[in-house]
């Protein structure tokens, strides 16, 4: 097996005297879609939040390809190969669909600021080439008939797509998806889960994905993690999770 892209060992951070996530260790392969899922509080976002240098954990390493992460700031998270997208839709809601993506693409620039305002050749032909990166993202993700419309007018299925589009323009290894089918029917959500696989087997990118879409969880992810109250209550494959008392008992309750 190859080794890790990413690992949490004994990841934990504390607020005061809550502990948000506690001792969480978990290794992620290259190319592999994988799943953190747990009701609501069980700390699935604040794992994101320590591995995009949000949070710095209180104890534990955060590893990525290999190298510890800890505390590292968010850009320059993003610089190594880690993208994210948001529970809470973040988009240039004023700005065109296109130049959201075109945003993304500016975290790989190849030329300076001051070309960039010179109007130099170098920095024009860069602005065209991400314009054109940009497109090509959206043609993947469905919203290339969408690409001079405002972000803000766009369906919310669909400005979750332009997040994603936004995310891959950074040219990430590691995709994590925070609740990305949130808000779709069930066919937007069938389409993205081959999208996301697609992102995978034609792109080479690894996927960490939170969702409480259960079907889509099941049908997509390979391995899943499950957490509750910042813990791990359980590990494995979609058929494993699907029958695990502990898992059954966190988001059903105790009588069930």
């Amino acid at each position: 097996m190859p080794d890790p892209i990413l690992s949490l060992q004994n990841a934990t951070i504390q607020f005061g005297g809550l502990v948000a996530v506690d001792n969480v260790t978990f290794d992620i392969n290259p190319g592999e879609l994988f799943g953190l899922i747990g009701p609501n509080g069980a700390g699935k976002t604040t794992c994101f939040n320590l591995v995009t240098g949000v949070y710095k954990p209180t104890s534990g390493n955060i590893l990525f390809k290999g190298k510890v992460i800890n505390g590292i700031p968010p850009h320059k998270v993003a610089k190594l190969g880690i993208a994210r997208t948001f529970q809470n839709i973040r988009l240039f809601g004023a700005l065109s669909v296109l130049d959201n993506v075109v945003i993304g693409g500016f975290l790989r620039n190849q030329t300076n600021i001051f070309a960039s305002m010179a109007y130099l050749p170098g920095a024009i032909r860069e602005t065209e080439r991400l314009r054109d990166q940009a497109m090509a993202l959206l043609e993947v993700m469905d919203l290339a008939d969408e690409a001079n419309g405002r972000a803000s007018d766009l369906p919310y299925g669909k400005q979750r797509r332009l997040e994603i589009a936004r995310a891959m323009a950074t040219q990430p290894d590691l995709l994590l998806l925070d609740e990305p089918a949130a808000g779709m029917n069930p066919q937007e959500s069938e389409d993205l889960m081959n999208t996301v696989r697609k992102l995978r087997d034609d792109f080479g990118k690894t996927v960490l994905l939170i969702e409480h879409d259960m079907k889509f969880v099941m049908n997509l992810c390979e391995r899943i993690v499950v957490l509750d109250h910042g813990e791990e209550i359980a590990r494995g494959v979609p058929v494993e999770i699907r029958s695990h008392p502990e898992v059954i008992k966190a988001y059903l309750g105790e009588a069930c």
